[in-house]
């Protein structure tokens, strides 16, 4: 897929959205999800995304989205730091096939990083187990401010 392209409705994200697909929702709101990602590169993986845009990239994005959608993205990254006390953490947001995007709803991955634990390939990870990913979520959900 390019860059400029059609918003595709009927991608992963937009499924979740509607509620056709489950997901482990770590907290949302009118504007904003944030759940597990299925195929976490780490513990505690957590992808944010908008609830009212249809922008597939970061050049898509309505402005006022984009700051919510990041003000989010801070506030969880706040809680998965709080709840699992990572090392570190990564922000990730990929833009076009070429730049590694694998679902055209823009989002953005929350990556708690440890330096004893290697982290596993984007697109390339296991699936978890939901039993695992609930307790994760439950967790971070319960250290948000």
């Amino acid at each position: 897929m390019t860059l400029i392209a059609p918003y595709d409705p009927d991608n992963i994200f937009a499924r979740i959205l509607r509620g056709e697909i489950p997901s482990v929702k770590v907290w949302e709101d009118d504007h904003v999800l944030a759940f597990m990602d299925v195929f976490p590169q780490s513990e505690g993986h957590v992808l944010v995304v908008s609830k009212t845009s249809t922008a597939r990239t970061l050049l898509d994005i309505e402005p006022d989205v984009l700051a919510r959608l990041i003000a989010a993205t801070q506030r969880t990254a706040r809680a998965v730091c709080k709840a699992l006390d990572p090392e570190g953490f990564q922000i990730m947001q990929f833009n076009g096939e070429a730049g590694g995007q694998t679902v055209f709803h823009l989002h953005f991955h929350i990556i708690p990083r440890w330096a004893d634990r290697p982290m596993k390939g984007h697109g390339h990870a296991p699936m978890a187990d939901a039993e695992t990913l609930r307790a994760l979520a439950g967790r971070i959900a319960a250290a948000l401010d």
